[in-house]
């Protein structure tokens, strides 16, 4: 299980320096990433939140990075395409985010593994599905289709597998503090809290200086949507 955000580079960005898109389209998150991958995961999730402002929100500022962080840090709500990428080393099956999933929602997973039912990803024309069956987790890759191709697994094992995701963007969160501090030197607090709060974490220690604690762009205007 790997948290994964797509990877899409807007045309001509310019901002810092990102990595080669892998053909896959996502990048797994970890402690392991080079700072252009780093600084690919960042750039995704910030073009992700990248909407005009609208109502009472702020304007952007004229500057383009300040424009280009203005949803990622003025937002009360943010998202993440993405999700979490499960593969059957056995198989080679593949369980992919939906078009419907998100890496904000990650713990969804647990809730799931903690009350069962349903859990869904998307719709037509993919339709990927979690289903619980007792002590024993489904996942089909295509629930539109009678043979598609599933992952069985116990909920011991996807409770195993949640704890290394979460270690996996833990990782990942505090690589991204000293990237932000290298790249983004004035905004590496606004921005590491932003993006602690899309991953659904708590912002850790900032490489033994300061410790960095949830933060919020005091703007005093409603969340998106």
């Amino acid at each position: 299980m790997q948290p994964v955000p797509e990877t899409r580079a807007p045309d001509g960005f310019g901002l810092w320096s990102v990595a080669t898109t892998e053909p896959s389209g996502v990048l797994p998150l970890n402690g392991g990433l080079s700072p252009a991958e780093v600084g690919t995961a960042v750039m995704r999730i910030a073009a992700c939140n990248d909407v005009d402002p609208d109502g009472d929100r702020p304007p952007r500022l004229a500057a383009a990075l300040d424009s280009f962080l203005h949803g990622l840090l003025t937002f009360d709500d943010l998202f993440a395409t993405g999700g979490l990428r499960v593969t059957d080393t056995s198989t080679g099956v593949t369980f992919l985010p939906g078009c419907c999933d998100g890496l904000e929602d990650w713990r969804d997973w647990h809730r799931f593994a903690d009350n069962g039912g349903l859990l869904g990803f998307g719709h037509d024309p993919v339709s990927r599905v979690a289903e619980s069956l007792g002590d024993t987790v489904r996942l089909t890759v295509d629930a539109e289709q009678h043979d598609s191709a599933v992952i069985e697994l116990s909920v011991t094992g996807l409770r195993r597998l949640l704890t290394a995701a979460e270690r996996d963007l833990t990782d990942f969160l505090t690589l991204a503090i000293d990237w932000s501090s290298r790249h983004l030197p004035g905004r590496c607090v606004p921005v590491t809290a932003a993006l602690a709060r899309v991953l659904d974490l708590p912002a850790p220690a900032d490489a033994g200086r300061r410790r960095l604690t949830r933060w919020k762009v005091v703007t005093g205007v409603p969340g998106r949507g």
